[in-house]
């Protein structure tokens, strides 16, 4: 049995622990809150954004729209988004899970060749694939620090120029979308080229092209795709603070059930000691008389 200095070190030691991850809780749920109206904010928006542009390329001339081009898929770009730091439970780890599923399920023969490229957001991500020897263009690890619209378009503004220039025939994106404090969907989209809406119907006379329709190309379709890179962005952080806030909530009670433990062990131990000590003066006792 542990001696009663060892067991109060090891309750002093989890006391600790349990104050830390009391305040790492605390503090995701403050960012959560944030974090949270601003992606609820965003998603009416860029859904709205996003149904307007799979119809507007489906009514365009055939090769007007650069970014719905379907080629041979020669040459792949994963974009896998994850955190910056861990403690947020297994957030990370379904994100590389659902990245390495996808690269070598469906993406297997572009990954032998070479052809298959990883783009990196968050330095969990960075770290994981570097590591592993998978073939990473760039990353964006600090587009969690002080995140914007700014970096996300340029991250997005890498992205599309590839895509135009033929480094890269489509564009996946894996990420966690926020449902609730407690549940992350990972999601896998294609992010390019453009898919058009469903249906064979025409849809060029539902919209009035002003000033033209290569103005509409320019500003309207490159902003989309912007807005639908920062949409994903922004659910993965929600979901991450929130992944770490039940992480933590988890961990405060898990020091909970330690120190129960242990404190019944602490008991145990200084009344056997005690027990101990009656016992010795006791035999003492007898002996002198």
């Amino acid at each position: 049995m542990a001696n009663l200095k060892e067991v109060k070190n090891r309750i002093s030691s989890v006391i600790s622990t349990q104050q830390i991850t009391k305040a790492m809780k605390m503090v995701a749920a403050a960012k959560l809150r944030k974090a949270q109206d601003r992606i609820l904010q965003m998603r009416p928006y860029a859904q709205k954004l996003a149904e307007v542009l799979e119809n507007v390329s489906a009514g365009l001339e055939a090769g007007a729209n650069k970014y719905s081009l379907d080629r041979e898929e020669n040459h792949i770009l994963i974009i896998a988004i994850s955190s910056d730091r861990g403690l947020c439970g297994p957030f990370n780890t379904n994100i590389f899970k659902a990245a390495v599923n996808l690269i070598h399920e469906k993406y297997e023969t572009q990954y032998k060749a070479g052809d298959l490229t990883v783009l990196t957001i968050g330095k969990k991500s960075t770290e994981f694939f570097k590591k592993r020897k998978y073939n990473v263009v760039d990353d964006f690890s600090d587009m969690f620090h002080h995140l914007s619209f700014a970096k996300a378009r340029q991250a997005a503004g890498f992205v599309m120029q590839g895509y135009r220039e033929e480094k890269f025939d489509k564009v996946e994106i894996v990420y966690n979308e926020f449902k609730n404090v407690a549940t992350q969907v990972i999601r896998t989209e294609q992010f390019l080229p453009i898919k058009e809406a469903e249906g064979e119907q025409d849809m060029s006379n539902d919209y009035i092209f002003q000033p033209s329709q290569e103005v509409l190309i320019e500003e309207l379709i490159p902003k989309s795709l912007k807005v639908q890179l920062y949409k994903a962005i922004l659910e993965s952080n929600a979901s991450e603070h929130g992944a770490r806030m039940t992480a933590m909530d988890k961990a405060t009670e898990n020091a909970d059930e330690i120190l129960r433990d242990l404190r019944l062990t602490y008991n145990q131990t200084r009344q056997a000691a005690i027990t101990k000590e009656i016992l010795e003066i006791v035999a003492g006792a007898e002996a002198l008389g």
